[in-house]
């Protein structure tokens, strides 16, 4: 299936379904080749920009904040081909959709504090000198800002 067919259908879907589909494909793109614990710390750090509210209320806004996760990097037409990981990547994103749901002290957090990650084999990000919090297959996390949860 076409990555503008995904994001067309998280437009037209209720928000906790539109929410999930929009995680799984970032883990699926960000991550299907990283370990189940690297896509984790995919999903975690699209959760924790989620609550500070600095990239939109919902996770499909976080997503596809331009020039922030792969929804908005790569081309529209872009083919998520690889049943297996996209299994993988949808159960990964459920997953963490449940631990994020766990008050703060109860989550179970790969990358804490993390609001950034990069491969830094292929990209130099201006904040790739900002504290390093966890490195997992070929992603980096980074905590560049300290992101606090939105007050409602």
């Amino acid at each position: 299936m076409k990555l503008a067919w995904i994001l067309w259908l998280s437009h037209v879907l209720p928000q906790p379904a539109a929410d999930s589909l929009c995680l799984s494909t970032t883990v699926f793109l960000e991550a299907r080749d990283q370990t189940v614990r690297g896509q984790e710390a995919v999903a975690e750090v699209a959760l924790r920009r989620r609550d500070s509210g600095l990239w939109g209320s919902n996770l499909c806004q976080v997503v596809t904040a331009r020039h922030q996760f792969a929804p908005s990097l790569v081309s529209p037409q872009t083919n998520l081909a690889n049943n297996d990981a996209w299994d993988t990547a949808i159960a990964v994103a459920l997953a963490s959709q449940r631990n994020w749901a766990l008050p703060p002290r109860q989550r179970r957090e790969i990358v804490p504090g993390a609001s950034h990650f990069a491969a830094t084999a292929l990209v130099s990000p201006a904040w790739g000198n900002a504290y390093q919090v966890a490195t997992i297959g070929d992603h980096t996390f980074f905590r560049v800002q300290k992101l606090k949860p939105h007050k409602s």
